[in-house]
């Protein structure tokens, strides 16, 4: 009699499925991975963007979006008082996932 047998089979498909399960577990993982990365990417990016525009540091506005770019992006400015000689930090906050998320950037500026 040539062949397998029920239980070399069963043993075969157990062994296997356990294989495909941490597969497809580590893929999803690393598909997370890929995606919070490319939204604090996306954050820095627009977070240096914000601190170079011209007149930002004045801080007309304190808060904000990154409308019609990033409208899931927001961002709160904010300076701490004098630090040395006229050097004062700016404090750029920008927020995502309904603020769960957040990302901090400081400047120090000369007043």
């Amino acid at each position: 009699m040539k062949g397998f047998t029920l239980l070399e089979v069963m043993i075969a498909l157990a062994i296997m499925s356990g294989v495909i399960i941490t597969v497809i577990s580590s893929f999803n993982y690393y598909l997370s991975v890929a995606a919070r990365d490319r939204e604090e990417t996306i954050a820095m990016l627009a977070a240096r963007a914000k601190l170079e525009e011209p007149g930002f540091t004045d801080l007309k506005e304190t808060k904000g979006t990154f409308s019609p770019d990033w409208p899931w992006l927001t961002w709160e400015a904010e300076t701490s008082p004098t630090i040395v000689n006229g050097i004062v930090r700016l404090t750029l906050t920008v927020s995502w996932d309904n603020a769960r998320r957040k990302l901090t950037l400081a400047q120090y500026i000369k007043k």
